[in-house]
């Protein structure tokens, strides 16, 4: 980010190999720690934060506790905070700054437009290349930068053209606002119809164990060295059931299943890098110590077999 504060380096020794790296180069040029932070979950209803029909609509009520959160995330030696302008109208974006800014010189804030939010219950995506260009300044003003090192098109809308949305994105990144472009729940089509327009950093995409509906995606955004970013990544579901395959990995690693959950994706790809949030110190602890736990060929085979299908 462009204000920065110092801070010292986690020094944590990682178990992840040389095919499974630490980081992930971002856009080329940003190396970045394989475990963000996903902040969806920093905000309130009506309806419960944490469960499927979360509304996302409010900023956190206790915002004290969300600010240590994202204090702590970075204490741990989180590197990416992701976050967008739809989550809690723009509340989200507010609570980054007043937790964080002045930003550290390694840490990146990630951010996404192109959602409206008429009510809580409504997800709807505008493209208007003026609504993202207008939603990107609000954005910058929030999180208090003069640019955004990761701005991600939230999803992309069918009512305009891909190059017209891209395009948009693009002149604020040759503005200077925006140093690199991502995507988010797309296909491999929509991947490379969007690089025509402008160069993809990233891609953030549902998967998990128990969604696997972007194996495409994660083995295209690895051999192009894009990152992919798996939101919702530790959904195990009757995977992780006490004697079933991660359950009994996990033992055998020392872990926990979402530890090894984590660590199933890291090794998936090397570009792959997980953002699970949480409103729980202990679970961030928990998610960041997956860098910690690497599964062998063998291990990652047997998770496989028993996943797919």
């Amino acid at each position: 980010m462009t204000n920065t504060t110092h801070s010292t380096q986690p020094t944590q020794p990682s178990r992840l190999t040389a095919e499974n790296p630490t980081t992930v180069l971002l856009g080329g040029d940003l190396p970045v720690r394989r475990l963000g932070y996903g902040t969806m979950r920093l905000a309130d209803g009506p309806g419960d934060p944490t469960g499927p029909e979360a509304r996302i609509w409010t900023a956190p009520a206790d915002r004290d506790a969300a600010i240590a959160l994202l204090r702590t995330a970075v204490e741990l030696g989180v590197q990416l905070i992701d976050t967008a302008d739809a989550y809690a109208l723009g509340a989200g974006e507010e609570l980054i700054a007043d937790a964080l800014h002045p930003y550290r010189d390694d840490l990146m804030i990630a951010t996404k437009v192109g959602v409206v939010r008429p009510s809580p219950t409504e997800w709807v995506p505008l493209g208007h290349p003026a609504y993202l260009r207008q939603q990107t300044e609000l954005s910058l003003r929030r999180l208090r930068t003069d640019r955004i090192d990761l701005l991600q098109l939230h999803r992309i809308d069918p009512a305009y053209p891909v190059a017209e949305q891209l395009g948009a994105l693009k002149q604020l990144q040759e503005e200077g606002k925006v140093r690199h472009i991502g995507l988010s729940e797309v296909t491999v089509e929509q991947i490379r119809e969007a690089e025509e327009t402008a160069p993809v950093a990233s891609v953030q995409n549902l998967y998990n164990l128990a969604t696997r509906g972007h194996e495409d995606v994660v083995t295209y955004t690895a051999g192009q060295g894009i990152a992919f970013l798996p939101f919702f990544p530790v959904a195990m579901g009757a995977h992780a059931a006490p004697g079933g395959p991660l359950d009994t990995i996990a033992h055998e690693l020392g872990a926990t299943a979402a530890q090894t959950a984590l660590a199933w994706l890291l090794h998936r790809s090397p570009t792959v890098l997980p953002i699970p949030g949480t409103t729980s110190a202990a679970h961030l602890a928990e998610n960041v110590g997956a860098l910690e736990v690497a599964l062998d060929a063998e291990q990652f085979a047997r998770i496989e077999a028993a996943t797919q299908g």
